[in-house]
């Protein structure tokens, strides 16, 4: 299925957010800041860019794997989510799990965004769920 998502640069530094290969699930979202996170610390890094998402759809932020396995810095609530009707700026929560201060420069790549679709459901109040094989297993217990 195909979308149009609508960007407005809403700063002279901001750059569109893009693919680096035909097929990826993730656009970049690029920085246009410079600043610096002490390890074990987070920030809000501003990338200048507004979205209109496609109807029924949202925008899930998330790492890139480059910046945690090199320095240890991720996105501190992944993924985060941005709604369908939100109009402000596209922020960025990046935490520093790293031994050092890390630096984030103008232009860096600082996450990825995914457009996915979101299911409307019908929320019903009940005092019977039907049983699955599963049940109530949970947290290891499928196995290690």
């Amino acid at each position: 299925m195909e979308y149009t998502l609508k960007v407005k640069l809403i700063h002279e530094e901001a750059t569109l957010p893009f693919r680096a290969n035909e097929g990826d699930a993730g656009m970049d979202l690029f920085s246009i800041e410079e600043l610096t996170i002490r390890a074990g610390e987070s920030a809000l890094v501003r990338t200048g860019i507004q979205l209109e998402l496609p109807k029924g759809t949202e925008a899930q932020v998330r790492p890139r794997s480059g910046l945690a396995l090199k320095h240890a810095v991720t996105v501190l609530n992944s993924p985060g989510t941005i709604d369908e009707g939100y109009r402000g700026e596209v922020k960025i929560i990046l935490i520093n799990h790293g031994k050092e201060d890390f630096r984030v420069l103008k232009q860096m790549r600082i996450a990825q965004m995914v457009i996915a679709p979101v299911a409307q459901v019908n929320l019903i109040q009940t005092e019977d769920l039907t049983i699955s094989e599963r049940d109530q297993g949970g947290f290891g217990s499928s196995g290690s």
